[in-house]
């Protein structure tokens, strides 16, 4: 009779394992398609400002996915409360990558660099974004890449525009980043809520002080002031460090966070096949050589005027990195303010 008994409660026990293997099971299937559903409406979100019409770079096989060399337009934009619905672009970057040699070299334009395109008034570089996205919200990452493309005879094939909101996101979401802060910065305004104050030295940074630290230019809070040139470099030196942690996720379950954030913060003319699966092969595709191009330049209020040696060469590392043939027809101080050797 014990015996009986015992066999009953053993079946019992395991019946219940099996229910509760069941349910995680289940539990886990339903996370798992609830995160490819946010990850197709996060995709759908950044690709829907530009169209997906042309041949996608990246083919459909995801296993064995190929990407041709590619020349990126990056904006970073302030939308914050506070910030007084300023769309000017805090960031401007040109990027080249070249997946068949895992390397990518960026360039970062001064925010005040004067510009000086024949078809609309001569204004800082961080002006054209605003001025196409006020003239027609659904066209301003075609025109502005067109415009930057015609302006330094550089073919750039994609845009992407990213609200600050995403940088402090991501870098919440991959841990934090190890940062050397190179000076004592502070900074306080009650308009828009800025309180910047970061100490000089190596450090863990969350996403908001990650912000505070590409951010920072001027202080009222007296630490020293910064130029522009070095807060490019600043960001630069995130966008390395960020590439290196998201190169580390592998499938869309650690990707979901990360996707709701580019969901909402992120606008780029990518198609969808090529966003997805970039994303899904990003691991493989990464670069692991990132070269920094330097600008000497000088102020000159109220703009920045750059070294025109220095802007050809870099122009040139930027064609050369896609495998593009350098050419000479270029005319810098026709097109933006240079300082001549």
């Amino acid at each position: 009779m014990a015996f009986i008994f015992r066999k009953k409660k053993i079946r019992r026990i395991l019946t219940f394992i099996a229910a509760v293997i069941g349910i995680l099971l289940l539990g886990l299937g339903s996370y798992a398609g609830y995160l490819i559903y946010k990850g197709d409406s996060a995709i759908h979100r950044m690709a829907a400002a530009g169209n997906s019409s042309g041949e996608d770079e990246m083919a459909n096989d995801h296993s064995n996915a190929t990407l041709k060399p590619l020349i990126f337009l990056l904006a970073g934009i302030d939308s914050r409360d506070g910030s007084g619905g300023a769309i000017n672009t805090d960031v401007l970057m040109l990027i080249s990558f070249n997946p068949q040699t895992q390397s990518a070299s960026i360039l970062s334009l001064p925010r005040d660099l004067l510009m000086k395109p024949t078809t609309l008034p001569s204004r800082k570089a961080n002006y054209y974004y605003a001025y196409y996205y006020i003239k027609d919200k659904a066209s301003v990452i075609p025109k502005t890449k067109q415009f930057f493309s015609d302006l330094l005879e550089l073919p750039i094939d994609h845009m992407v525009v990213l609200d600050f909101d995403a940088l402090r996101g991501i870098v919440d979401a991959v841990g934090g980043l190890e940062i050397d802060v190179d000076m004592d910065m502070k900074y306080r305004d009650t308009a828009d809520g800025t309180s910047i104050d970061l100490k000089k030295g190596l450090q863990k940074l969350d996403g908001q002080r990650v912000l505070d630290f590409v951010r920072y230019r001027k202080s009222n809070q007296g630490t020293s002031e910064s130029s522009d040139f070095a807060r490019n470099e600043r960001q630069q030196q995130v966008i390395k460090q960020i590439i290196e942690k998201l190169g580390s996720f592998k499938g869309i379950m650690q990707w979901g966070n990360i996707l709701d954030i580019f969901g909402q913060n992120v606008e780029t003319d990518v198609s969808e096949t090529d966003l997805r699966n970039w994303i899904l092969n990003f691991s493989k595709i990464k670069p692991l050589q990132i070269h920094s191009l330097q600008l000497e330049a000088q102020w000159k209020s109220p703009y920045v005027y750059i070294n025109a040696e220095d802007m050809h060469k870099a122009l040139l590392a930027l064609r050369t990195e896609v495998g593009l043939n350098p050419h000479d027809s270029l005319r810098l101080g026709d097109v933006i303010g240079v300082i001549n050797n």
